[in-house]
């Protein structure tokens, strides 16, 4: 019996050993996975200034990175895609909010201007 006693304190010691592995794999794996949020976080941060950054200095002249061009070339290409899409649904921009508007519409159902007054044939 005495073999089966030390068979059993075995199994429960190995036991006890897998559980505490299993605690130090979930734990590396969290503190992985909050520290990639972490970075995450970091990296839209550095996004949102360097945004802000532009939005400030745009028409600078000392704003001379070549990514300050490609950006404007996307944003002019944004711009005209935007309007190739309303010309092909039948809509028009509310000229005081910027709404997407109905295209026989008599006014902005966003913010209520009188387009007739905008719009005249």
């Amino acid at each position: 019996m005495e073999i089966f006693e030390k068979i059993g304190d075995t199994i429960v010691s190995a036991g006890k050993d897998v559980t505490e592995k299993a605690k130090e794999l979930s734990s590396v794996a969290k503190l992985k996975m909050d520290i990639r949020a972490k970075e995450d976080f970091v990296e839209k941060q550095y996004a949102l200034i360097g945004k802000k950054y532009y939005e400030a200095h745009k028409d600078d002249d000392i704003l001379d990175y070549e990514e300050c061009n490609v950006i404007e070339e996307a944003l002019s290409a944004i711009s005209d895609m935007k309007t190739q899409l309303m010309n092909l649904k039948g809509a028009k921009k509310c000229p005081n909010c910027g709404a997407e508007v109905a295209e026989d519409a008599s006014f902005c159902a966003s913010c209520g201007t009188k387009l007739d007054d905008f719009f005249e044939d």
